[in-house]
Formats: structure tokens, C-alpha cells, sequence
């Protein structure tokens, strides 16, 4: 398995658990908390800090509702257009925040979610690229990220192994073999029942490239047993305080257990063992950190299936946060569809963003309104 350097770290078998504090949206769309959040991951002994970049209009279709996790810690009646508004920071903002990272000597990563977010973060020179979960089925987005031919930290959330393989796959037509691949539960909190850590070891087995696990659970106990399976990387959000407004600071940790839970993954790396060993090295770690009592007692659970496939909660949430293709402007009934008629946007469903070049070049059949869904009927 060959290995990735990220900034000054390399990431592969023999080396330390690469590790990713993901301040998120945790920010609050607030420049000066996203500052603190970066001083926090340093002062943790994090390797590297990430946020994440978009442009609303770019994104989100104004009328799509938020999944029911972010409904229940946000506004219910807001749409997601709306709040992801509020949170988004400017390119000013971006500029100071990887200026703050470097001045604290700490990797600075984001997930850019469109080519001018993509540019923005090529401008300031980050060593890799982050792509979500969301994004892993968007192929035009995959590949011009893999043309910036910098590593790609790939998630997997709501994916099947096929989709995955797609994604490896365009991402190495353009020449791009660096690639580190993220199993993860794309659900906020995940269930334990949810985790399925197996599958995490079947990504590894059937790519042969560094895996590891964006936890998404509540706590620490998940990661800790991930590092101990072999994982290569731990990502896991973290917030000032869960108790803030906004969607995903009560899924995150606080500074306190961020710590703790880099301080087990130091621990954990030291001795990977075989899965009929775990709970025994993993209560001997918790003579040090603090690992929950119903992480230790349900490691069967945590561990789950082998098969990489979405969950039942997952399937909820594929239609209302992966993206589609929709009409860019108003298509007048009877022209050739071009490139920048088009565009892709979380829209609530509609053909996935690999059929786009299978638009362009047809006849539109009818008129075809700015912002609506495209499927083949209308071409």
C-alpha cells in the first residue's frame, strides 16, 4: 500500500493515526469562533484542522427542507437554503483562516462543495483536498478536484462498494492514485447499531489505499476502536460547546473530549490487534481515557456488517443531501443543451450528476424552467 503525504505527514501502514478535528459549520458562520475552533484542535495535538466551503446559490435549491436531524437542532421551518446562508463564510474569511493555521503550525483542510470553492482553497495552497459524502456519486465535481493532482480524502457515507468504485475510478482517469478513502455513517448522531466498522475493513481490503473512519457517533469509544482495527485516519467534529446553536454541534465533542479521544488514539495505535482481542486492550486503554461503558460492552454491534452499503437512516438522508442535476437557467423549448445551462444542486432527487454529459447535446422537448429537476423524458 503505497503512502499519502499530507503537509508534513505521511499517511499509511507503519505510521501515526492521521488525525482530522472537523470544525465543520461549527463556526456559526462566525470568522472569529472558526479562529478558536482552530486554536482548540492545535492545542489537542490534532494533525490537522477542516471546515468546509461552498457557495449557497451554488449548492441547494432554495425550497429543499433540511433532513430531520438538522431539523430538530436548528429552526424545523427554515429551509436548508436558509440556514446554510447563515453559516457560510466568505473567501475573506477562508484567506484568514489558513493564514491562522499556518501561524499555528497546523494542517488546514476544507471540503470544497464547487469549482470556485475548489479554486479558492488551490489559492491557498492546501496540501489536500476533503470531498464529502454528499459529493461521492457528483463525478464532474471528482474529477476537477483530482486535476488540482493533490490527495483526495475521499468519504463514503450512503455509498455502496459499486458507487465507491465509481468514484476511485474517476478520480484515477485523471491520473490521481492519491486517494484516501473514509468509511462513515452519514447520519448525526450515528447509532451504534449504525457504525459497521467491517466494512471499513472491506474498503481496505478491496482498494489496497490507506482507510479510515469519520466517526459521527456520540463520544469517543467508536474512534478508539476503529484505531485499534488499524485505521489509518480518524476524523471527528468537534464544537466549543454542544449546547450552540446549529446542526451539528450536539453530534460533535467538546475540546475536553477531543483531547481525551486523541489521546486514546495514541494510546490505540501501538497495538492493533485481531478483533477477538479488542475488548481486552480496549479496557486496558480505558484505564487512561474515559471510553463509555456502552461502547466497551457492544463492541459486536459497533463492528456490524462487512457489507458497504447504506443504512436504513442513510437512505432518509441520500435524496435531501446528495446532489442532482437541474436546469442552470430558463431552456427554451427546442435548443441544443449546453454545459452552462446545467448545473448541480441538492434538489431532493432527479438524475444523479454521472448522467451529465448524457444531457448535454440533446434537444430540450419543452421548455425547461431555471432550477428544475432534469430526467431524460425532457431531452
Amino acid at each position: 500500500m503505497k503512502k499519502i503525504k499530507i503537509g508534513d505527514r505521511l499517511i499509511g501502514e507503519g505510521e501515526p493515526c492521521f488525525v482530522i478535528a472537523e470544525a465543520g459549520v461549527n463556526h456559526n458562520g462566525d470568522v472569529n469562533l472558526a479562529k478558536k475552533l482552530i486554536k482548540v484542535a492545535k492545542e489537542s495535538n490534532a494533525d490537522a484542522v477542516k471546515f468546509q466551503n461552498w457557495i449557497t446559490e451554488e449548492i441547494v435549491t432554495k425550497e429543499l427542507p433540511k433532513p430531520e436531524y438538522q431539523k430538530s437542532t436548528t429552526k424545523s421551518e427554515e429551509s436548508q437554503y436558509d440556514m446554510l446562508k447563515k453559516l457560510e463564510l466568505s473567501e475573506k474569511d477562508f484567506e484568514s483562516l489558513a493564514d491562522y493555521a499556518k501561524k499555528l503550525r497546523i494542517i488546514f483542510l476544507s471540503t470544497p462543495e464547487s469549482k470556485k470553492c475548489t479554486d479558492l482553497l488551490e489559492r491557498l495552497d492546501v496540501p489536500a483536498y476533503k470531498i464529502g459524502s454528499a459529493d461521492l456519486t457528483n463525478h464532474p465535481h471528482l474529477e476537477y478536484v483530482a486535476k488540482k493532482n493533490k490527495p483526495i480524502i475521499l468519504s463514503t457515507g450512503m455509498a455502496t462498494l459499486e458507487e465507491v468504485k465509481d468514484a476511485v475510478r474517476i478520480i484515477n482517469n485523471t491520473g490521481n492514485k492519491e486517494i484516501v478513502l473514509l468509511h462513515c455513517t452519514s447520519n448525526y448522531p450515528t447509532k451504534l447499531k449504525d457504525v459497521n466498522l467491517r466494512a471499513m475493513l472491506t474498503l481496505k481490503k478491496e482498494f489496497n489505499l490507506p482507510v479510515g473512519y469519520s466517526d459521527h457517533t456520540k463520544g469517543i469509544g467508536a474512534a478508539i476502536v476503529a484505531v485499534l482495527l488499524g485505521t489509518l485516519v480518524i476524523e471527528k467534529h468537534f464544537t466549543l460547546d454542544k449546547n450552540l446553536p446549529g446542526p451539528d454541534h450536539k453530534a460533535s465533542v467538546e475540546p475536553t473530549e477531543l483531547k481525551e479521544m486523541i489521546k486514546g488514539i495514541r494510546l490505540a495505535e501501538k497495538q492493533i490487534v485481531s478483533m477477538n482481542n479488542l475488548k481486552k486492550y480496549l479496557l486496558s486503554i480505558s484505564n487512561n481515557i474515559s471510553i463509555e461503558k456502552v461502547v466497551v460492552n457492544n463492541l459486536k454491534t459497533i463492528l456490524g456488517s462487512s457489507i458497504k452499503k447504506p443504512t436504513k437512516s442513510e437512505k432518509e438522508m441520500i435524496k435531501l443531501s446528495r446532489k442532482y442535476i437541474i436546469a442552470a437557467i430558463d431552456i427554451p423549448k427546442g435548443i441544443i443543451i449546453t454545459k452552462d445551462m446545467l448545473s448541480i444542486k441538492r434538489s431532493g432527487g432527479g438524475l444523479e450528476p454521472k448522467n451529465f454529459y448524457r444531457i448535454i447535446g440533446k434537444k430540450a422537448k419543452r421548455i425547461i424552467k431555471k432550477n428544475e429537476i432534469i430526467d431524460f423524458n425532457m431531452v
